[in-house]
């Protein structure tokens, strides 16, 4: 009954912030932010605050084509790219008898679009917040869309306002779908060891796998492509290097989106796999502080796994703040994926996984 409850005040929420709308737009009828330049479009939902849309001004392809669970359309809920906040996954058993959802609130409450200062010279720029109150953490995010490239940064400052300190955790959930991902599409990363998240509990991380493999009845998986069968359906990884990084790319659509970000404040990267009738219909390519899909219990009785914390902590009125980057790049319609994707000198240069490799760059200046 409550969980009914919950989606009739969404509703009615999401439907009067769509008919007052102001300095908003309304994107398939639900209010969004729309930052608009020479090279992209980027949509920002309110309802949930999702990243609903990202493509090339010159091609109208969104790999970020995700509707969520239910779809129903004037509900608040995760779509396409979403934040995770505060956990990772299902709440335990008590936390859902008094509200709590799947994956925590930020995707369940109305965002607000802030006042910002004068445009940036080089970026589109908007600033958004939202509430959890179940949570009692307050999320604060500053989107930036560059003028000359299709490519973009978020920077989201969490504060914990209850009276004590808690623990949480944040991922990011890229989700990916048609038409961009198909049969052929090709998702390659800077992963190390991992664990599969359907192994049996105290120790999942037993036997280990390393990227781009996991395990199906003792036969190995090779992650980086998806066709009829999602089994493992959900994978993590550690990142070692300086910055983490994943692309996906579907050659005959001559499309490539990327995400980089520092693994000091996203370690785990988080690979999910949906089939639907045969058809690949979804891929999450989720980076994150944790990576183990459990309620906090089993998390603070796990405490670590490959030496990476599975929770963070804020004290009370303590605040922490991550980033992240996100491209889009044309790619020859015979590209083979990606070897690596570097950041040096105000450039991302994306490097073909095939010898002789081609190179891809895209201009960003600072990356944050």
């Amino acid at each position: 009954m409550m969980r009914r409850m919950n989606n009739m005040w969404s509703v009615v929420a999401l439907t009067a912030c769509a008919m007052t709308a102001g300095a908003q737009s309304v994107y398939e009828g639900r209010p969004a932010t729309i930052l608009e330049t020479s090279a992209a479009k980027l949509v920002i939902d309110l309802g949930g605050g999702s990243i609903v849309d990202f493509h090339m001004s010159n091609d109208g392809l969104n790999p970020l084509r995700w509707l969520g669970p239910g779809h129903e359309k004037l509900t608040m809920r995760p779509m396409a790219h979403f934040l995770c906040l505060d956990r990772w996954g299902q709440p335990s058993t008590a936390e859902e008898r008094n509200g709590m959802p799947y994956h925590g609130e930020a995707t369940r409450v109305m965002w607000r679009e802030e006042p910002t200062p004068a445009a940036r010279e080089r970026f589109a720029h908007a600033e958004f917040s939202a509430m959890l109150p179940i949570a009692g953490l307050e999320v604060r995010r500053t989107v930036r869309l560059a003028r000359n490239a299709a490519y973009f940064t978020v920077s989201e400052t969490v504060t914990n306002r209850n009276k004590l300190g808690r623990l949480y955790n944040m991922v990011q959930h890229p989700t990916i779908g048609p038409p961009f991902l198909d049969e052929t599409t090709v998702v390659d990363a800077n992963a190390g060891k991992g664990l599969m998240q359907s192994s049996s509990m105290p120790n999942p991380e037993e036997p280990p796998v390393f990227w781009p493999g996991a395990l199906k009845d003792g036969q190995q998986v090779d992650l980086r492509r998806l066709t009829s069968d999602p089994i493992p359906a959900v994978v993590s990884f550690v990142v070692d290097a300086e910055y983490g990084w994943v692309t996906a790319v579907t050659p005959s659509k001559g499309l490539l989106l990327g995400y980089l970000w520092k693994s000091s404040e996203y370690p785990w990267l988080n690979i999910w796999r949906h089939v639907d009738s045969g058809k690949p219909l979804a891929r999450g390519l989720e980076f994150g502080t944790t990576g183990l899909h459990q309620p906090f219990g089993i998390l603070v009785a796990k405490g670590s796994i490959f030496g990476r914390r599975l929770l963070a902590y804020l004290d009370a009125g303590e605040s922490a703040t991550r980033s992240y980057a996100a491209f889009l790049l044309e790619t020859p319609h015979d590209f083979a994926g990606v070897e690596s994707v570097a950041y040096a000198q105000g450039r991302i240069v994306v490097r073909e996984r095939k010898q002789p490799a081609r190179e891809l760059a895209i201009e960003t200046g600072e990356l944050f």
